[in-house]
């Protein structure tokens, strides 16, 4: 949602959305946005801030949790973080200007109006990436167990890491400048169905090719001279089993947003693309529904991670 035309919406009693890329016709105002309480954004943006901080807390904190595939998921809670105070940020700011606390500013408004998206879209372009990233560390550590430390090094993972936060956040400031061309959006749509294309293809190779090795190990035919244990197997592909729920989680909660996206190009006068138009604030929901399951998920299945978020939790209680 816009601060601009949010606050032209408390004037005409109706919930505007993302302007720029994210709307049909910002001059437009035959939409009427269903409206989603300042509350529960309030509610749901602190929660989801909470919980990622103790997350990277944790990983920062756990010297058993400082492996690749943790570094990544330490960014993937930091993007989440963007979504959360992002919103934060933009409900906290049309609060108070619903309450006259501050003045209405048009350049300021534009400004945060800016910041907002660029952190949002940041969110999702680093999220994605960040997933990915996690596919293709999860690919190493089952089919290339014995050379995984010689082929994902530190240096490596510190550089795959600058890039995508470098890159991701490029790529925002490019799609909010040119946010008026339907190319950009479409740039970003084919982005999300190529990570989506990359990450089943990786996901589907893992667990047939791990579903064989299983069978070969469990056989006792093949499982010492490969260096392989069960128990040894059995955590690899739990890590990617982690990792699959929190891909379909993404693209759930997400999902919506990119559907939002192709019925902007493809059908925007169309009465039915205009009627799902009025849900675009339910999405925000979804997307920060999604920064707070993740943490959830991350704590649910890593019994390591689920130990020093219940320690620091301990700590600061008492």
């Amino acid at each position: 949602m816009t601060l601009q035309s949010s606050l032209q919406s408390v004037i005409n009693t109706t919930n505007s959305t993302l302007q720029s890329a994210f709307e049909v016709n910002p001059n437009d105002t035959t939409i009427i946005h269903i409206e989603v309480p300042k509350g529960v954004f309030l509610f749901l943006c602190l929660l989801s801030l909470l919980e990622n901080i103790l997350v990277v807390v944790a990983i920062a904190k756990n010297h058993n949790l400082h492996s690749p595939m943790y570094y990544f998921i330490c960014c993937l809670a930091a993007s989440d973080m963007l979504v959360s105070v992002s919103n934060l940020i933009e409900t906290l700011i049309l609060m108070l200007l619903r309450h006259a606390v501050i003045e209405y500013n048009e350049p300021m408004v534009r400004m945060m109006d800016n910041v907002v998206d660029t952190m949002i879209l940041c969110s999702l372009v680093t999220s994605l990436s960040f997933l990915g990233a996690i596919a293709v560390d999860r690919y190493v550590t089952i089919f290339y167990a014995l050379r995984y430390h010689n082929i994902i090094t530190q240096r490596r993972v510190v550089s795959a890491i600058t890039g995508i936060w470098l890159a991701s956040i490029a790529c925002s400031i490019t799609f909010i400048v040119f946010s008026d061309s339907h190319i950009v959006i479409l740039c970003l749509i084919a982005f999300f169905i190529f990570m989506l294309v990359l990450m089943l293809g990786l996901y589907i190779h893992m667990f047939v090719l791990a579903r064989k090795h299983s069978q070969i190990i469990m056989a006792q035919q093949v499982g010492v001279r490969r260096g392989f244990s069960p128990h040894r197997a059995a955590a690899k592909l739990r890590g990617a089993i982690t990792l699959t729920i929190l891909l379909g989680i993404f693209f759930l909660c997400w999902g919506p947003f990119f559907l939002h996206l192709t019925l902007i190009v493809s059908c925007p006068k169309h009465p039915v693309c205009r009627e799902y138009f009025k849900y675009f604030n339910i999405t925000f929901v979804l997307m920060i529904f999604n920064s707070i399951i993740d943490p959830i998920i991350y704590a649910f299945r890593s019994q390591e991670l689920r130990k020093t978020l219940k320690s620091i939790v301990l700590c600061c209680t008492q």
